[in-house]
């Protein structure tokens, strides 16, 4: 019989089709190939098809915008917002506006052509994760800017674009994104109630359950969530508490680079290389407020959502907020285990 999930963060109900469920084979992608941008801005020695880079982890001796990079930062040349101007706040009768004020940057991962995360060495999985560290620690001095999302499109059927070169986003916002604020307030209102922190409660049941851990590696969990919205949603968690990803270190980075490698590679594998988004969940920006986001150091928990693009939203999704999920989380936890 189909299973009604709540999620105990948002709130949100999820429908587990378990009369639907499928195997990992109905959901592998075609493997025909996409005609590819050339050349391809994002190669090592094609600096130069790029804006001037705003960071980049380099050899020594090499020069910013010149070969000789591990990391690379540019501005996106076709940005989301801008970061020239003011917000300039206004009312339109009963609506709110302001302009398209925020920065929205590629995180080139890899000088070598390739389309695969999973394919990176661990150390340079850390030096990427380092980056987006670093970026979300330097824009937070920019007072217009409340929240930072940083964002991987991994094939043109989640977001990308033909160029299949190795990369992330970031965006940064002048308002904190609905999704994000419903899990603030979830988590604030579990530990109002309970004097815990919600996630690390999710990580203590799964680690002790087992039905939904797909893998633990040193200060890091996977798991398949209860309520999991799409077929291998994976969510990656620090088993130590902490609301801000800009806390990790240099020895997170690369625990943490070991971790995301492993479930890409299994999804790899599993799925015959899926289209997927992953998104960094972390605490937004907190400027000196009376009760103001007073106890988000110790409810909020930040992580890492892995959704592979096998399914699609359809009316029933969009008129009710529900989703329908056709692979029970304990069986695509368990199938990933194995992989």
């Amino acid at each position: 019989m189909p299973e009604l999930r709540k999620d105990p963060i948002i709130g949100r109900w999820v429908i587990i089709a378990t009369e639907r469920a499928k195997r990992p084979n109905d959901f592998k992608q075609s493997t025909a190939d996409i005609t590819e941008v050339v050349p391809c801005p994002f190669c090592e020695g094609n600096e130069d098809l790029t804006p001037p880079e705003i960071r980049s982890v380099r050899k020594a001796g090499t020069e910013p915008n010149k070969p000789g990079w591990d990391v690379r930062v540019v501005p996106n040349i076709h940005p989301v917002l801008r970061i020239e101007g003011e917000l300039n706040k206004q009312p339109h009768g009963i609506y709110d506006m302001m302009n398209g004020i925020g920065a929205n940057e590629v995180i080139i991962e890899t000088p070598e052509h390739t389309e695969q995360m999973c394919s990176l060495k661990s150390e340079q999985i850390a030096k990427v994760l380092m980056a987006y560290k670093e970026r979300i620690a330097d824009l937070e001095g920019d007072t217009r800017f409340k929240y930072v999302l940083i964002f991987k499109n991994h094939k043109p059927a989640s977001g990308a674009t033909k160029i299949r070169h190795c990369r992330s986003q970031l965006i940064a916002l002048p308002v904190c994104p609905k999704s994000v604020k419903g899990e603030l307030v979830g988590a604030k209102r579990y530990f109002e109630y309970k004097d815990r922190c919600v996630f690390c409660d999710i990580i203590s049941q799964e680690l002790n359950d087992k039905k939904r851990l797909i893998l633990e590696i040193d200060g890091f969990i996977a798991i398949a969530p209860f309520a999991a919205r799409f077929p291998f949603e994976t969510w990656i968690l620090p088993k130590k508490h902490s609301a801000d990803f800009t806390s990790i270190t240099e020895e997170d980075a690369y625990e943490l680079g070991k971790v995301l490698k492993e479930v890409l590679s299994r999804m790899n594998r599993l799925l015959s290389d899926p289209p997927y988004n992953y998104i960094i969940h972390t605490a937004p920006y907190r400027r000196p407020k009376q009760g103001y986001w007073s106890t988000i150091d110790s409810d909020y928990h930040w992580h890492i959502e892995i959704i592979p693009r096998l399914t699609r939203v359809a009316g029933f999704e969009w008129g009710t907020g529900f989703y329908i999920n056709p692979m029970p989380p304990e069986d695509a936890a368990q199938f990933l285990r194995d992989a």
